[in-house]
């Protein structure tokens, strides 16, 4: 009878210590917004700045766009020391399209979009040296 509390008594523990998975609790800093990052192909590029609703971003250097740019394109250099506050005052609910030379800045751009809280961000797959 012994031997046998002693084995019950082990088992009965690690029952009682179960944990019940339950669902976490969202609070404020835990709820997450929904994020697209998508890189499109220049075709795809182009049919989606056709609405007006959109905004493009190119973010090379001044003399990159200066050199040549997607027309109605907005600059916010990658680079630069503001770029986090000049990204931020663009509207996160509208559809954000971005471009470089080739794609690499703006892959990084986006993806600090994303962590900003933007809910739509296109960008051009091969930057601008694609388009052309």
């Amino acid at each position: 009878m012994r031997k046998t509390l002693l084995f019950l008594i082990p088992i009965a523990l690690l029952i009682g210590c179960k944990s019940d998975k339950k669902d976490p609790v969202q609070t404020e800093e835990s709820i997450e917004i929904n994020s697209i990052v998508k890189v499109l192909k220049p075709s795809e590029f182009k049919d989606g700045i056709m609405n007006e609703d959109v905004q493009l971003v190119d973010v090379r250097t001044p003399s990159e766009y200066d050199e040549g740019h997607i027309e109605d394109a907005t600059l916010i250099d990658y680079q630069s020391e503001d770029f986090k506050d000049r990204i931020q005052q663009l509207d996160k609910s509208k559809p954000v399209y971005i471009y470089c030379r080739s794609g690499g800045r703006s892959g990084m751009a986006s993806e600090i979009m994303s962590e900003l809280g933007f809910i739509e961000v296109y960008d051009l797959e091969g930057g601008i040296l694609a388009w052309e």
